[in-house]
């Protein structure tokens, strides 16, 4: 009955009012009862034994006759609920307003109290139970003296036990009435905030389903408590980034039938060229060799970028540092395109500080961050331009800086150029690669605690800077 959520929120409910609001009902008869109306009660009849008291005392010295008391005390109109009694000096009953009683009159009461009253002393006595109202029983004892204070008889004023249940009973029904209302309000708010919080986690598990079946896209909304909202916006989060990724998926399959089909389709040529004879031509050979050869590089790289790629989404990255001299590692480093650049007619410059600098970094992944930046930018600057590259220090981080004078990259594209697949114009009819390069050299900086930096103007070229942390 309570397995599900909705149950259980319910009943976590009702269940804290059902076990609270019957101690509070024992708790609020008790003090109403002991703190107020039986003290009440006994203050009343205290003031109306006094007064009785004084009649007593006038009528007895007048007639000096505790009989002639009696009959003044059977003259007044006294209330059905409270019970009078006189009694003289030694405790013998002389009168009570109770019919009840005549059998008792001339007869010596034994109940508590009556000692004290006789030495002339007022006593207020009670008889309380919260589980027994029949014998709740509120007695004051008032002595009746004369001038010189000899006591000559006692007033005893009762609240009868069966007018005083009934009372306190009364009063217990209309709290208990009370207190079931409440009771009845609280369980239907439970269970109406119970089916509020069910509705929207059915919905958010069928979400998941959905998901999971890919059969869902749609947002879900965002209502309910905090935690709800926060569930609801978890899978959304979820929902669009599964989007994303399954985008991303057929990005990847279409560049790799681009990159690797390409390649595949000029070796492939290559090798019936072979097949057909060109092998009897050594030139021809050679140049078809190497064409082959250039097209296997190139699927080399594209290979090492879907490593990285998986390194990246399984969380993998591992790096082996060392500790790099900039001034002496870097320079190796960008030979190979400086050289490139050279073929290309293109200015290319490099500035190190006097002093040496040290990094802690893993030479291949960082070798592979400095190439993809020197390839880009051989890449993109036409002949005839230039590529700087500098190195200096900032506090206590390395930067190094690549400023070429190509095309430029637009500013609502530098942020894009950074994501994987994604492939930026920049004024050419064929983009090559997969788009990745950029993305795996982010990654493989903020691995070592680095960051890139760009800054570009379309027709205006382009500077990236990297920042790594001084060892």
């Amino acid at each position: 009955m309570i397995r599900s959520l909705r149950n259980r929120l319910i009943f976590s409910h009702i269940l804290p009012i059902l076990v609270t609001i019957p101690l509070a009902a024992i708790a609020l008869f008790f003090v109403l009862e002991t703190q107020f109306l039986l003290p009440s009660i006994a203050e009343n009849l205290s003031q109306d034994a006094r007064y009785l008291a004084e009649l007593s005392r006038a009528e007895f010295q007048l007639f000096g006759n505790p009989v002639i008391v009696s009959n003044m005390l059977n003259r007044v109109e006294i209330d059905p609920a409270i019970r009078v009694m006189f009694l003289d000096e030694n405790g013998r009953l002389l009168f009570s307003s109770d019919s009840s009683d005549t059998d008792q009159f001339g007869k010596v009461l034994q109940t508590d109290g009556l000692s004290q009253a006789t030495e002339g002393e007022e006593v207020v006595l009670t008889n309380y139970s919260i589980f027994r109202l029949r014998d709740v029983l509120v007695d004051v004892f008032s002595p009746v003296t004369t001038p010189q204070e000899d006591v000559i008889g006692v007033v005893r004023v009762s609240y009868r036990s069966a007018a005083l249940y009934q009372f306190l009973s009364r009063l217990r029904n209309l709290i208990t009435v009370v207190l079931i209302i409440g009771l009845l309000v609280g369980t239907t708010l439970g269970s109406i905030l119970g089916l509020n919080i069910g509705n929207p986690i059915r919905q958010v598990t069928s979400a998941i389903y959905g998901v999971a079946q890919g059969e869902r896209d749609e947002i879900l909304p965002e209502e309910g408590p905090d935690e709800i909202r926060e569930l609801s916006r978890s899978v959304n989060y979820l929902v669009e980034r599964l989007e994303e990724l399954e985008a991303a998926r057929r990005h990847l399959l279409a560049n790799l039938v681009h990159e690797l089909g390409r390649p595949l389709g000029a070796m492939r040529s290559g090798i019936q060229s072979i097949l057909r004879g060109a092998d009897r031509d050594p030139q021809l050979l050679i140049e078809l060799t190497k064409g082959m050869d250039e097209e296997a590089d190139g699927m080399q790289h594209v290979l090492e970028e879907l490593a990285h790629l998986h390194d990246e989404v399984i969380g993998t990255l591992e790096l082996n540092k060392e500790d790099l001299v900039v001034n002496d590692w870097l320079p190796k480093v960008l030979l190979p395109w400086k050289q490139a650049a050279g073929g290309k007619q293109i200015h290319w410059t490099e500035e190190y500080p006097t002093g040496t600098l040290h990094i802690s970094a893993d030479p291949i992944r960082m070798g592979q961050v400095i190439g993809n930046l020197a390839s880009n930018a051989v890449k993109y600057t036409p002949g005839g331009g230039s590529i700087s590259v500098s190195v200096d220090t900032a506090e206590e981080q390395v930067w190094i800086r690549f400023v070429d004078t190509g095309p430029g990259i637009a500013r609502e594209e530098q942020e894009l150029v950074f994501e994987p697949f994604y492939r930026g114009d920049q004024g050419r009819k064929i983009r090559q690669g997969m788009g990745l390069g950029l993305s795996i050299a982010r990654d493989i900086l903020h691995a070592h605690g680095g960051e890139i930096e760009l800054q570009s103007t379309p027709n205006g070229g382009s500077q990236f800077t990297i920042w790594l942390p001084k060892s």
